[in-house]
């Protein structure tokens, strides 16, 4: 899950593949376990390229600009890379990268969602050829989600 996991083909909603998602935790196996389970939750087949980007380079607790960076680049089709995040700092440091807007692929976009039921709305979505506003719509979504 950290580089490459989950790459695929087919038909996608921009000009170059699927809408890639990059899944940012403070945590590394927090990341990499929500984007095994969405891979899991979105069936067979081929899905979106996603990619987990948590914690911090020596592995501690923490974001890192450089982790979120190397994984939006490693999902980046052409078709724009979907970040959603964890909590607190993931948000800053993402909002911060996508100000900057020199170091992400063209069309990274932070999406305001639950973590776990957003990830799975959006790797469903991006499977399935959705474009990036379809994907940032389904993972916003889940916010509706009731569990009562």
């Amino acid at each position: 899950m950290s580089d490459d996991g989950g790459r695929g083909g087919g038909m996608g909603g921009g000009t170059g593949g699927l809408v890639g998602i990059v899944l940012v935790s403070h945590s590394a196996a927090v990341a990499t376990a929500v984007a095994e389970l969405a891979q899991g939750l979105a069936g067979g087949g081929t899905t979106a390229p996603i990619a987990a980007a948590g914690g911090t380079p020596d592995g501690g607790l923490g974001t890192s600009s450089e982790l979120i960076v190397r994984a939006a680049e490693a999902v980046g089709t052409g078709a724009g890379v979907a970040v959603l995040v964890d909590l607190g700092s993931a948000v800053l440091t993402v909002k911060a990268l996508v100000a900057e807007g020199d170091e992400l692929p063209g069309g990274t976009r932070l999406v305001d969602a639950p973590f776990v039921e957003g990830a799975v709305a959006a790797l469903v979505t991006a499977s399935a050829g959705g474009d990036l506003d379809a994907v940032e719509a389904a993972a916003a979504e889940a916010y509706g989600y009731r569990k009562v």
